[in-house]
């Protein structure tokens, strides 16, 4: 699957809601029902990859309940259980200067002002006070907070992050 085509993990499928062939999914976005947003769905587990489309869905509390066309009771719904929901990377809204979706950044490379590669973004954490990224390289985990004061820029293009980070930091 070249990235045209790429798909994100945005969720997965809890468990069943009620008879009627509704589900519980834990969306893992930033707002919980943005997950609405995308009418056809993407459900993988293991290499198995199904495409549904969503019939109707709702916010409870920390969790969607949704409905996908032709899952019509509770046994068709339990069969979803454990799957994963992905999006296209490529129906994603487009960003403003500036802003980034974690996807984007992970597997990109991090070079500090000495150019001096400290690895690549393995992950990013939510502290609340802003979000980390998580490095991986030959130097052991750096965990640098993503901020003006210390990343200088991002290339998307060359895939890279340049960082005023040291390695004894």
């Amino acid at each position: 699957m070249d990235d045209t085509h790429k798909r994100i993990a945005m969720g997965y499928i809890k468990g069943v809601y009620g008879i009627k062939g509704w589900l519980k999914v834990k969306a893992d976005t930033e707002y919980g029902d943005s997950l609405f947003e995308y009418p056809q769905w993407y459900l993988r587990k293991d290499d198995k990859v199904i495409t549904v489309a969503l019939e109707d869905g709702r916010l409870a509390g920390d969790e969607l309940q949704v409905k996908f066309v032709g899952v019509e009771d509770r046994d068709a719904a339990a069969l979803l259980r454990g799957y994963t929901v992905e999006i296209p990377r490529s129906e994603f809204a487009d960003t403003e200067k500036d802003e980034y979706y974690w996807a984007d950044l992970i597997g990109m490379q991090v070079v500090n002002r000495e150019g001096v590669v400290l690895g690549s973004v393995h992950n990013l954490m939510q502290t609340g006070a802003h979000d980390v990224l998580v490095v991986r390289g030959a130097h052991g985990e750096k965990l640098i907070p993503f901020v003006s004061h210390y990343v200088d820029g991002v290339d998307s293009l060359k895939e890279t992050i340049t960082v005023d980070w040291g390695l004894d930091y």
